[in-house]
C-alpha cells in the first residue's frame, strides 16, 4: 500500500505545488483516516491561504525563479517550467492614483457604495453603454479595469515585478487578493519584468488573510503618498 505522504506529495506535485517535506509531516500529523482524494483537496486549500515559502519546497530550480530573474540587463528570457508565486502587491496603472484616491473616498463618504449596491458613475454626454469606464474614475475602488502591475514571490523569497499584456480574467483589484497564487507557465521575462498573459498565467486562488487586510487598510495611505512625492 502505497505510503499517504508520496501519494499526496506526488499529487501536488502533478499540480505544479512542490510541497516542502516539513510542511507536509506537520499536516499529516493531524490528519487521520482520511481518503486521498479529500486528503488532496485539504492540503491544497492550505496551501493556497498559506505564505509560499513555508509551505512549498524552495530547493527545487524548476519551481523558483532566477535568483537574477530582475536583471534589466537581460533584454529577454523564457521562464520554461511551472512556477508557483504569490501576489504581494496588485496595482491599476491604467487609471490614475488621484482618480484612485478619489474612487476610495467616494466609498469612504457612502456616495458610491450603498449596502451591497453598486451606484455606477453616468458618463454625461457619453455612450450610454460605456458605464463611465472613460470618466478617468472607477466608482468601486475594489474594482479596477487595469492594466495591472503585480509584485510577485515564489517559493524561495524571490520578488519579481508582473506585468499585466493582456487582461488576464480573475486579476484585478478587489478579485485578486494579496497572498493569491498564480502559476507562470512558460512566461516570457523582458528586462527584469514577467509579461504576464491570459497564455502565460493560471490563478489557482487562494489568500494570506493578514497580509490582505493590511494591504487594503493602508491603501489609501500608500497612493496619497505617491501623489505628495512623500513616498520611498
Amino acid at each position: 500500500m502505497a505510503n499517504p505522504k508520496d501519494q499526496l506529495s506526488a499529487q501536488l506535485q502533478s499540480k505544479s505545488l512542490p510541497v516542502s517535506s516539513t510542511w507536509l509531516n506537520n499536516f499529516l500529523a493531524h490528519q487521520r483516516n482520511i481518503p486521498i482524494t479529500a486528503l488532496t483537496q485539504t492540503a491544497l486549500f492550505r496551501i493556497l491561504n498559506s505564505d509560499l515559502r513555508e509551505s512549498l519546497n524552495s530547493r527545487n530550480p524548476n519551481s523558483i525563479l532566477p535568483v537574477d530573474i530582475f536583471d534589466p540587463n537581460v533584454q529577454e528570457r523564457r521562464l520554461t517550467d511551472s512556477i508557483p508565486v504569490q501576489v504581494l502587491d496588485i496595482e491599476d496603472i491604467g487609471t490614475s492614483i488621484w482618480s484612485q484616491v478619489e474612487a476610495i473616498e467616494r466609498v469612504e463618504r457612502g456616495e458610491a457604495v450603498r449596502g451591497r449596491e453598486i451606484v455606477r458613475t453616468v458618463n454625461v454626454g457619453g455612450d450610454e453603454g460605456d458605464g463611465g469606464a472613460n470618466s478617468g474614475a472607477n466608482p468601486n475602488p475594489n474594482e479596477s479595469n487595469g492594466p495591472h502591475r503585480l509584485i510577485l514571490q515564489d517559493a524561495k523569497g524571490t520578488k519579481v515585478v508582473g506585468i499585466e499584456m493582456t487582461g488576464i480574467n480573475g486579476i484585478g483589484i478587489g478579485k485578486l487578493p494579496i497572498g493569491g497564487k498564480l502559476l507562470l507557465r512558460n512566461a516570457t521575462v523582458a528586462r527584469g519584468m514577467v509579461l504576464l498573459t491570459p497564455e502565460s498565467v493560471s490563478l489557482l486562488g487562494g489568500k494570506i488573510e493578514a497580509m490582505d487586510q493590511a494591504w487594503k487598510t493602508d491603501r489609501k495611505a500608500r497612493l496619497l503618498e505617491r501623489v505628495t512625492g512623500t513616498g520611498s
